[in-house]
């Protein structure tokens, strides 16, 4: 949950550096702590605050091209921050939530108007599982491409990265993490997502 910007044992952080190779210009992808959520805000926006006058005119909010994902209470946190966005007439692409755990006082479950897709990997095991199923607070507005339920019984991922008790403890929470299939289609999405895109922001929060 408290995850340096530059731990590369971290699949996120990993993806992060994916998408700067992936798209090398015009691309911003940062990352940010699930308890940073006020710093990924005033990231995003600043990075949106082209002329950098310090204030977000119409067209600069129209153009924004987000995408936010994140795992455990980052994935939570992801549905704050595009909910954040919301409040200030932004507009999200696309909302990525892998095993999502919800913080006190947050509701990771139910997804803003302002996000156009949304989608969510679970695992339904162990002391740590992530929610099973989110929906759209405006269906017409905001698609769940799905909820995807993901299982480890007879598929080995490899944890190594992490230390001895996570593995032994929280390690299905972990699995998912660390899951190739996830973070490929991760990428996909957000290569059908950006394919018409020409500027991107891309904010993950762990």
């Amino acid at each position: 949950g408290f995850v340096r910007r530059d731990d590369a044992n971290h699949p996120e952080v990993q993806f992060a550096a994916y998408l700067r190779e992936r798209y090398p210009s015009g691309v911003h992808a940062e990352v940010f702590a699930n308890h940073e959520g006020q710093k990924a805000l005033r990231n995003v926006l600043s990075l949106l605050d082209t002329d950098g006058d310090g204030v977000l005119t119409a067209m600069e909010k129209e153009q924004a091209s987000v995408i936010v994902y994140g795992h455990s209470w980052g994935a939570s946190q992801t549905v704050t921050l595009a909910r954040e966005l919301g409040r200030q007439g932004i507009p999200v692409l696309l909302t990525i939530q892998v095993d999502s755990i919800a913080k006190p006082g947050q509701k990771d479950s139910t997804i803003s108007p302002n996000v156009a897709s949304a989608i969510n990997f679970y695992q339904p095991r162990g002391l740590l599982h992530g929610r099973s199923t989110i929906v759209a607070a405006d269906p017409a507005r905001t698609k769940i491409l799905g909820n995807f339920r993901m299982t480890y019984k007879d598929r080995r991922i490899n944890c190594d990265n992490y230390r001895w008790f996570v593995r032994v403890f929280n390690k299905p929470h972990h699995e998912i993490e660390n899951d190739p299939r996830v973070w490929d289609q991760a990428a996909s999405l957000i290569d059908s997502e950006l394919s018409s895109a020409s500027t991107i922001q891309a904010s993950v929060l762990k």
